[in-house]
């Protein structure tokens, strides 16, 4: 519209600036996602699989939770680390890896430099 946004400005505003009632904002999302065939699926949802696939995809579980805006990192990974099977396995075959001997000779050639 022309008006130069601030960090500070609204996702979801009025064209004064004014933030719109979040039921409006979850009432007219659900009416567009109904109409494309979703139906079973909420605004909220969203969130939860940025959240989710961020996860999946490697990404650092702090800046996941400060995406969020979530206090501490202990609450992202409590609400959504247990639901993306084979992030122990993943782990543990990372942690096996860096074990290997030229990954070990490689970060005490870093380190001695």
């Amino acid at each position: 519209m022309g008006a130069t946004l601030e960090e500070t400005d609204l996702v979801f505003a009025h064209p004064d600036g004014s933030p719109l009632d979040p039921s409006t904002v979850s009432h007219t999302f659900g009416k567009i996602a109904s109409g494309a065939g979703l139906s079973k699926i909420r605004f909220h949802d969203l969130r939860h699989a940025h959240a989710s696939l961020m996860l999946r995809t490697g990404a650092d579980p702090k800046v996941i939770s400060e995406r969020l805006g979530h206090s501490s990192i202990a609450i992202t990974m409590d609400i959504y680390a247990h639901i993306l099977p084979g992030l122990q396995e993943e782990a543990a075959i990372r942690f096996e890896e860096a074990l290997r001997p030229r990954v070990i000779q490689r970060l005490s050639e870093t380190v001695l430099k």
